[in-house]
Parts: structure tokens; sequence; C-alpha cells
């Protein structure tokens, strides 16, 4: 999995840290304070979407919603910021894995679909941002995921070649991406998207339950 690979890049929610229970929990909140109604295939729709193609999502699909903008964006982080410092966890083996790719000399990098703000915050409360040599939010390019803008960013940020390029992630819209991008991918097992797991593996190279699996190689190969 990681041969002749220069560089990892981690989607962040699912990811690399269980918090993908936080969103339905902030969806539904925020939906009953402005009496929204979700929509059909609410989550198919938004899965990959940058934190800002989602908040104009909300905009264009909920008229009676008058909010500005950063209006939607800002009450989400004050919605969610609480919970991603006290509550979020790296997944089983992370840690590990993260201080290995340093002692070895792999670039570390993020793309991700979060804002910035809980992105930084929640790493250094998990006492890991020193670990990453870069960190880039698909709010912060042309499109989101299955884009590969954001994983090419981080690439170019990083100096290294797509193909030298490892990707974690955890939905299929993600994998596409870091597969758009010319990059191999292993997908990550996780509670919400384990109704995916059959697409997931049809799309990724490889398949990791936790990442224990990897230094075990006990990862499979797809």
């Amino acid at each position: 999995m990681l041969t002749q690979k220069e560089a990892v890049i981690f989607d962040l929610d699912g990811s690399l840290v269980d918090s993908m229970w936080i969103w339905p929990d902030v969806d539904r909140e925020y939906m009953e304070k402005y009496h929204l109604t979700m929509p059909e295939r609410f989550h198919d729709c938004i899965e990959g979407m940058s934190y800002t193609e989602t908040a104009q999502y909300f905009l264009d699909t909920f008229p009676t919603l008058h909010c500005t903008l950063e209006d939607v964006q800002r009450e989400w982080l004050e919605m969610s910021h609480e919970r991603y410092i006290t509550q979020v966890k790296l997944k089983p083996g992370a840690e590990e894995f993260l201080e290995e790719m340093h002692r070895r000399g792999v670039k570390l990098g993020i793309a991700t679909s979060n804002t910035r703000t809980l992105v930084e915050d929640t790493l250094e409360a998990l006492h890991v941002s020193a670990l990453f040599d870069d960190i880039r939010t698909s709010c912060e390019v042309a499109a989101g995921k299955p884009a590969p803008d954001v994983y090419l960013s981080v690439a170019e940020s990083l100096h290294v070649n797509p193909e030298q390029c490892l990707v974690f992630e955890d939905v299929p819209n993600g994998i596409r991406a870091g597969k758009n991008a010319g990059m191999a991918v292993c997908a990550v097992e996780d509670d919400f998207s384990k109704p995916l797991a059959a697409v997931k593996r049809e799309l990724a190279d490889y398949y990791i339950q936790n990442y224990y699996d990897i230094a075990n190689k006990t990862y499979e190969v797809l």
C-alpha cells in the first residue's frame, strides 16, 4: 500500500476522525429550528460537497430560509464546534499510523469538505496538528468532491506527484475524488457509510477496518 508513496492525504470526517455522527444531529436541529422538511435522498445529494456548497444547497432547496450563505455557515459552526473539540476521537490506530508516517518522513496532508476552523481546532484538540504538512478544504478550490481539486491542491502544496500519494476516504464521492486526482485510495470503514461498503470496495484500491490493519498487513487489496 505504501510502496513508492511520498505523501498520505486524509479526508477528515469519517476517515481520520470519528465525527460523522455529529452532522445528522446538526441537520435535524437546524431543520427543526427553521421548520424545514428534509428532502428525500438528502445525504446522497450533499455527499462530498464542500461546507460552502452544502450551505448553498440549503439556500437553494429551502426558499423560506431567509439567511445569507455566511449566516448558514456561521450557525453550523456554532452548533458543531464544541462537539468536535470535546467529543471527536481519532479512528482506532490513526495516531500510531500518523506518528509512524511522520517518523519515516512521509508528508501528511488533509483534504476535507469541512470548514478550516473545525479542522484546525479538532486536530489541535487531538494533539496531532504538528504532524501535518498541509491542510486544504474544498471551500478553497473550484469544486468539491468528487472533483479532484482539493486533492490536487494538497499534492501541489506538498510538491508530490499524484501517483506518489495515498488517500484515505470513507464515502464514495470522496473515493472518486482521490481516484479522479490519479491517486491510490484506501477506503475506511465507518458506521455512517456502512450501507455503502460494497460501493466503496468497487471504487477503492484498498480497504481497512481501522488503521491497525496497515501495520498488521490485514488490509484488503481490491
